[in-house]
Formats: C-alpha cells, sequence, structure tokens
C-alpha cells in the first residue's frame, strides 16, 4: 500500500509529523511519502524517505503515475483535489486539518472548500480538534470524519543530558512564526513580568524568519525595545530539528519551561517535543492543546489574554519542585502512551480501510 502526504511546504510541526508518520508508517508495510509546493527550512533534515518539490504540473502527474499511490492525504490544501484529479490521479483523498487558526479562519476557508472537498474527499481528518471536528460535522455531515492524535516518537526524540554547566537561570521558550495567531505579543509580555521575580531570566525564542509577517516583524522589534527585552532575548531561525533536543532539554534543566501562547491551535508538536525532553509546558488554554496539555497533570495551562494569571501560574511552575517533577513525569508518561507511533498507524490503516 502506497500513500502521499502533500502540504505547502516543509516547514514547522506539519513536516515534523511528516517526517515520524512516513517512518513509521514503514514499520507496518506501507510506503509514505510527502510532496510539497516549495521550498522550506526542514528540508535542512535529511530524510530517508522519498520527499518530493514541485509545484508543475507534468512533474506532478509523473510523480502520481509513477508512484502509483493507492491513497492522498492532503493537509490543508483543498484546491488540489481537482488538480489531482485532471492529472489523471484516481485513488482515494484525504483532508487533513492540523490547524486553520482562528475558527473564524477555519469555517471561512471551510465553506470555501465545500465544493471540491464534497466532489472529491473520501475522508476527513484532525487530530481530536474540537473545533475542526465540530465544523467538520456541520458542514460536511455526509463525508467519514476520522479524529485521533498524532504520532510522536518519544524514543529517538528524547532528554539529552547537558555537557558543561546547568544553566543559573529560568529559560523560558517560545516557538513559531512571527504572525498575529501564535501570539508572540503575549509571550513578550508574560516574559517581561516574570522578569521583575527572575533579574537574570532568559527568554529564548525559535522560528522561521522565512515565514513571518512583515508588518508584525516590525511591531516586534518595537515591543522589544519598548520592554527592555534585547539583552535578555535570544532569536534563532530555522534551528534542524534534532538539534531542538539539546535546546529543550536546556530549558528544562534551566527550571523554565515551553511558553504556548496561541489563539488557537490544531495539536503542536513542539508541545509533544518538549514534553518528551522534560522541559515543561505552559500553554493557553486554545482547544488544540487539551489533548497534550492537561493542567498541573501534564503541564499547566492559562487564560488566554490573562498575563496576571499566566505569570502566577509559570511561577509555581518554576518554584513548586515537588509539582514540577510530577508534570515532567506525567507529560512524558502522556507522550509514550497516547500520541504512541503504534496506536497511530493502527487508527491510521483502520481508516484506510473503512474508507
Amino acid at each position: 500500500m502506497k500513500v502521499l502526504f502533500v502540504f505547502y511546504l516543509p516547514s514547522g510541526g506539519v513536516h515534523t509529523l511528516n517526517r515520524q508518520r512516513c517512518l513509521a508508517l514503514r514499520r507496518y508495510g506501507i510506503q509514505a511519502d510527502c510532496l510539497y509546493y516549495d521550498w522550506g527550512a526542514g528540508l535542512q533534515d535529511f530524510e530517508d524517505f522519498p520527499v518530493y518539490v514541485t509545484r508543475n504540473d507534468a512533474e506532478t502527474s509523473l510523480i502520481l503515475r509513477s508512484r502509483n499511490y493507492d491513497f492522498v492525504v492532503v493537509t490543508t490544501d483543498h484546491t488540489c483535489f481537482e488538480r489531482f484529479r485532471n492529472l489523471g490521479y484516481q485513488g482515494k483523498m484525504i483532508l487533513e486539518i492540523q490547524g486553520y487558526g482562528p475558527e473564524e479562519v477555519a469555517r471561512k476557508q471551510l465553506k470555501i472548500a465545500e465544493p471540491y472537498v464534497k466532489a472529491h474527499a473520501s475522508a476527513l481528518l484532525n487530530p481530536n480538534t474540537p473545533h475542526i471536528a465540530s465544523l467538520f460535522q456541520e458542514l460536511y455531515p455526509e463525508i467519514p470524519l476520522f479524529q485521533f492524535n498524532n504520532c510522536f516518537d518519544s524514543i529517538r526524540f528524547t532528554y539529552r543530558t547537558q555537557r558543561g554547566n546547568i544553566p543559573d537561570s529560568p529559560i523560558i521558550a517560545w516557538l513559531g512564526r512571527i504572525e498575529d495567531n501564535k501570539n508572540w505579543r503575549e509571550f513578550l509580555y508574560i516574559g517581561h513580568a516574570l522578569s521583575y521575580f527572575y533579574p537574570k531570566l532568559r527568554l529564548w525564542m525559535f522560528e522561521d524568519i522565512n515565514l513571518s509577517n512583515a508588518a508584525e516583524r516590525g511591531q516586534f522589534a518595537e515591543i522589544i525595545n519598548q520592554l527592555g527585552l534585547k539583552k535578555r532575548l535570544t532569536l534563532r531561525s530555522n534551528v534542524p530539528n534534532k538539534e531542538m533536543m539539546g535546546h529543550f532539554s536546556a530549558i528544562g534543566d534551566s527550571g523554565g519551561f515551553l511558553c504556548s501562547t496561541s489563539k488557537m491551535e490544531g495539536s503542536p508538536l513542539a508541545v509533544l517535543e518538549a514534553m518528551s525532553c522534560r522541559c515543561p509546558v505552559l500553554a493557553s488554554d486554545c482547544d488544540g492543546v487539551y489533548s497534550s496539555v492537561i493542567h498541573n497533570i501534564t503541564g499547566k495551562n492559562y487564560r488566554l489574554g490573562d498575563i496576571e494569571h499566566a505569570v502566577k501560574e509559570a511561577v509555581e511552575l518554576i518554584e513548586n519542585a515537588d509539582l514540577r517533577r510530577n508534570i515532567q513525569a506525567g507529560a512524558l508518561l502522556h507522550v509514550q502512551t497516547e500520541f504512541n507511533a503504534d496506536v497511530y498507524c493502527r487508527n491510521f490503516i483502520g481508516m484506510l480501510g473503512q474508507i
């Protein structure tokens, strides 16, 4: 059996997910490949399965014909359904939504997608994201809906013992794009407020500079200056995925945490990566993180937009050693069981069988 995963470009959580599920499905006898339309920073990580990068119709048609895929899983881009049919593909196609940003954006895009999806999609897939599942059921009640957690390889992506001295002050980290939904502003204000409690506090931000919004980037620089954060902020772009194990491990060892401030999420892979490396997570209460961050069990949640509440939870996460250790242990167990690659493969193969 052969499956093709399609997305715009290999960057961020979708490419991380594609890499892990392609390797996992191989163990179950499924050949899984990836097709992206444009180059992305994720291609700096070597893959030992086919990864194609093209927008060209002739090249895409050749890939589809020569590889003879049984299923195509399309993340977000509903327009490719009709395009692939016109290029001669006759197999089953699945629409997957990993995240669309704000719910009103998701609704608008899924309404636009309606004629394409109803004409060509054999199934709908999402990683247990309540607002996406609700929209699927409302707009496409006749199409089979499948929802199960993404897979994560907690054996290969895990804690790394730190060489040299353990950081002497907490590191608070953020990962995402400099755009509104990822809510970088809230992270900076949380970091600024925490600096009054921890004068040596450091802020690490990880991004893909190629995907940032130009207008927001200017505002980003202004707020950093206004809050006086320049000396305590380290900004890194396009860090290879394998190097993030060391970074997350160092953040956890410093007494800090990953701060996920998104206004809306699907199922963020960065949260799982941090949890697998003993780096606690403080996350906004958007519905997409609830499958991974369970308050005071696998992480901490705060009310989106409530800086005071975020700081209160952050201080407890830093200061309460027993709670911190319990959260670290609970998070790792949660990743290992609920996002287990074998469980994902069984669910995925079951979906293919049903359609």
